[in-house]
C-alpha cells in the first residue's frame, strides 16, 4: 500500500443548479464534482506533475465491454499504443476490498495491462504483473 501526496493544483469549479461541476484537463470539458471524481482528478494531476506521464497517453472513463456486459474504467495509460497501467478510483475513504479488485481484474480481461492501481485518494494499492502473476509494488511506476 502507498500514500499519495497530490501536488497541489487550482482547479476550476463552477456551480450551476445547485450542483457543482469540474474542468478535466484531459477531457476538456466540465464534468460532475463528485467524491470518486475528485479522487480521479487529483490522482490525474499527481500522474502528470509528479509521474510526469504524457497527457496525449491517458484515456478517462471510457466504455469497454465485458462480455454482454458495458463498464466504463476510470484512468487507462497507454503505453507503446497499448494498455500500461489501469487505474480504478473510489471516493476519498472509501474501503478497498476483494470486490474493488475483482472490479479491476475484470477490466484487465480486456484491457491486458502490465500494472493494475487501486486508489480511495488516500492510499493506493499498486500490482505488476510479470510472468502471469501479480505482484504488488510499493510505489507508481517510472513512465519511460
Amino acid at each position: 500500500m502507498t500514500r499519495i501526496e497530490y501536488p497541489p493544483f487550482d482547479f476550476r469549479i463552477k456551480k450551476e443548479q445547485e450542483k457543482e461541476w469540474i474542468f478535466d484537463e484531459i477531457r476538456k470539458q466540465w464534468v460532475r464534482l463528485t467524491p470518486e471524481e475528485w479522487v480521479r482528478q487529483n490522482m490525474l494531476q499527481y500522474l502528470l506533475q509528479v509521474k510526469k506521464y504524457p497527457a496525449s497517453l491517458i484515456a478517462i472513463e471510457k466504455e469497454i465491454s465485458l462480455g454482454e456486459l458495458r463498464k466504463r474504467f476510470d484512468i487507462l495509460i497507454y503505453r507503446d499504443a497499448k494498455p500500461w497501467m489501469i487505474i480504478e478510483c473510489k471516493e476519498m475513504n472509501a474501503s478497498i476490498n476483494l470486490k474493488t479488485l475483482e472490479q479491476i481484474l475484470r477490466y484487465h480481461i480486456t484491457l491486458p495491462a502490465k500494472y493494475l492501481v487501486i486508489t480511495n485518494g488516500s492510499y493506493c494499492f499498486g500490482f505488476e504483473k510479470r510472468e502471469g502473476q501479480f505482484f504488488e509494488v510499493d510505489e507508481m511506476p517510472v513512465f519511460e
